[in-house]
C-alpha cells in the first residue's frame, strides 16, 4: 500500500489549510488518483490494523438498499450511529439509491441490477456505472443530519458517490469517483469496499479481477490526524493480504459475512483517531 503513504506524504507536505463543515480544519488537496492491481493482492492496509467488520458488513448494508442502522448495530458496526435519528433512520443515503433510484414515474430502479446485467449481456458498453448524488435527495445544511433524515432527505449526501466499471481480457476493473474523502479514516476503508465490490461482481460475471482506480475530488487530511499519519510513514508497509470468496452465491444481493476470508493479514497495530461529525 505503498500509494496510500505517498497520498499521505503528499497531503502533509504539500495541502493547503482550509476550514471545514466540521470546524476542525484540514490540509487539503484536489484532483488526486490512485491505482491498485488487484492481482497484486487485497488492498487492504498494513500500516496499521482496519476494522475488515465494519467495512465489509457496510458494504452488504449498501447492497440490501438498507437506510437504517440497525443491522450494522446488530453486527457490531457503529460508523453511522453519529448521524442517525433514534429510531436508526438516515433518510435515503446510499443503500436507498444504489437500489431504489426513483424513477419519477412512482416507481424506482435498481441501479445495482441493472449493472451486473449489461456486465453479463454487453461487457464492452461504456455505460456500466451507477451513482448516488440524487439532487432532489441532497440535505439541507442549514438541518442536523436528524432533521434531513426525518423530513426524506439524505442524512449526508454521499461522497464516493459515482462507480464505473470496464471489462478488458475477462478481467474487470472499477473506478471511483469521490468528491471528498477523509484520507486517515476514510480513504482505507473505501479502498477495501470499492476492492470487495469489484471481486464480488467479477466472480457474479465470471470474469477475473483488474484495477480498482480511486479517483478524488477534496482530498483532506483533518488537523487532528496529522500525528497518526506521521507515525503510520514512520512504518515499513507488510506484505498484502488475499480474499477468498467461500462460494458463489446466486446472485449478488446474497452475499453474507462469512462468505469471505481474509488471508494472511498482518497490519501493523491499530491507531486509533476522532472522526469529524
Amino acid at each position: 500500500m505503498r500509494q496510500y503513504l505517498d497520498l499521505l506524504d503528499d497531503v502533509l507536505k504539500n495541502g493547503t489549510p482550509k476550514g471545514d463543515r466540521t470546524g476542525t480544519g484540514t490540509l487539503s488537496m484536489f484532483g488526486k488518483q490512485v491505482r491498485y492491481n488487484l492481482r497484486d493482492g487485497f488492498p487492504l492496509l498494513t500500516t496499521k490494523k482496519l476494522h475488515i467488520k465494519s467495512i465489509l458488513h457496510e458494504l452488504l448494508w449498501f447492497l440490501q438498499g438498507s437506510t437504517n442502522v440497525q443491522y450494522l448495530q446488530q453486527n457490531g458496526v457503529k460508523i453511522w450511529d453519529e448521524w442517525a435519528t433514534p429510531t436508526g433512520e438516515l433518510g435515503p443515503v446510499y443503500g436507498s439509491q444504489w437500489r431504489h433510484w426513483p424513477d419519477g414515474q412512482g416507481g424506482h430502479i435498481d441501479q445495482i441490477a441493472q449493472l451486473i446485467d449489461g456486465l453479463k449481456k454487453r461487457p464492452d458498453s461504456r455505460r456500466h456505472l451507477f451513482h448516488a448524488w440524487n439532487v432532489a435527495a441532497l440535505p439541507d445544511e442549514t438541518k442536523s443530519p436528524q432533521e434531513n433524515a426525518l423530513a426524506g432527505k439524505m442524512a449526508l449526501p454521499p461522497c464516493h458517490l459515482l462507480y464505473q466499471f470496464y471489462v478488458s481480457n475477462k478481467q474487470l476493473s472499477c473506478l471511483l469517483f469521490m468528491r471528498s474523502n477523509d484520507l486517515y479514516l476514510g480513504n482505507p476503508y473505501n479502498t477495501a469496499s470499492v476492492a470487495f465490490l469489484t471481486h464480488m461482481i467479477a466472480q457474479q460475471c465470471d470474469l477475473d479481477v483488474g484495477e480498482i482506480i480511486l479517483s478524488i475530488g477534496d482530498l483532506h487530511l483533518y488537523s487532528n490526524h496529522t500525528e497518526q499519519a506521521k507515525l503510520q510513514l514512520a512504518r515499513t508497509p507488510r506484505a498484502l493480504p488475499k480474499l477468498h470468496i467461500k462460494r458463489l452465491p446466486q446472485s449478488l444481493f446474497e452475499y453474507q459475512f462469512d462468505d469471505f476470508e481474509i488471508q494472511d493479514y498482518d497490519p501493523h497495530p491499530h491507531i486509533p483517531a476522532p472522526i469529524a461529525v
